[in-house]
């Protein structure tokens, strides 16, 4: 008696949806640049399911931006990761909730090619690690602060590890640190932000560089509040950009004054990162802040924030 084999067809199925949130960012803290960079409570959240076709649909800010198909960094970022290993591409559906500013300093490149990133590796089965996907995301932004804070959440320290990957220490900062983001109406692009920059500098500055970026550590590890105002001091970028961005020698003056710890560009700005006194009374301070620009003929959008653990790794 004979018996049929049946013949099994399996069939390749399509990944699942994947629901994405990933936090707004804050490099160089003052005196760390290009080294260190903090995670915001501030969101681009995507649903992003396969479709027939690429479609977008947005809430939130700057909706203009985040629903452009024809240059889309997200997408644009999707695309050229799979075609460049071969992969087939999956056309999207995104819904996207973006609370991110765009072009301020506050990491919308970095949370947007790590979108891109993160769904070329689910739709497209690449099983890579954190460490190539920040590696990635870094590549392609040039540094890896904004990208290992995005991803990790918390605070970040960071390098290129190597052509492809990064080498990235996570500090879950002591005690609560609320924050301040002062974000003005004009957008400045990294590249300008960088041009102003000198090629050099005396060796006097890159130490007290050094000296001030290991203070900045300690008053975040040991939770010490005092030592920030004066761990903040740079000399590297900030007093260069400090005319392309009028909030930052602005709110600088405010230093030492009840509540506020200290302030900073907020990545390559224009935006600025202010440290509040815990306890305080954050919506106080921030009617402070208000006051105080307007009496210096200068309008920001006051948003109060926290670092987050919580980054776009699940």
């Amino acid at each position: 008696m004979s018996k049929k084999k049946s013949k099994n067809k399996t069939k390749t199925r399509r990944p699942a949806g994947l629901h994405l949130a990933l936090p707004a960012t804050s490099a160089n803290l003052g005196p760390a640049f290009d080294a260190a960079a903090l995670a915001m409570d501030l969101y681009i959240s995507i649903d992003a399911r396969p479709a027939p076709t690429f479609s977008i649909t947005v809430t939130g800010r700057d909706q203009e931006v985040c629903r452009n198909l024809e240059d889309h960094l997200i997408l644009n970022t999707y695309r050229e990761i799979l075609q460049a290993h071969g992969q087939k591409i999956v056309p999207l559906s995104l819904r996207i909730n973006n609370d991110i500013p765009i072009g301020k300093g506050c990491g919308s490149s970095a949370a947007a090619r790590l979108a891109g990133i993160a769904l070329a590796n689910h739709f497209g089965r690449l099983q890579w690690t954190d460490s190539q996907i920040i590696g990635e995301a870094s590549r392609r932004e040039h540094h890896a602060d904004n990208a290992s804070a995005c991803w990790m959440g918390g605070l970040t320290i960071a390098r290129m590890y190597g052509k492809a990957e990064a080498q990235v220490v996570c500090i879950r900062p002591k005690g609560k640190w609320p924050l301040l983001l002062a974000v003005p109406d004009q957008v400045l692009s990294t590249e300008e932000a960088r041009r102003v920059l000198p090629a050099q500098y005396s060796r006097a500055d890159a130490v007290a560089n050094i000296q001030n970026s290991m203070f900045l550590l300690a008053a975040f590890t040991q939770g010490n509040h005092k030592l920030l105002s004066a761990a903040l001091e740079d000399r590297i970028h900030q007093p260069y950009r400090a005319p392309l961005c009028p909030l930052l020698p602005c709110l600088q003056e405010l230093t030492g004054r009840p509540g506020i710890l200290g302030a900073a560009l907020s990545g390559a700005g224009p935006s600025v990162i202010v440290f509040l006194e815990p306890g305080y009374g954050s919506k106080r301070t921030r009617t402070i802040v208000a006051a105080h620009l307007a009496g210096r003929g200068l309008h920001a959008e006051l948003l109060l924030t926290s670092i987050t653990p919580r980054g776009g790794h699940r």
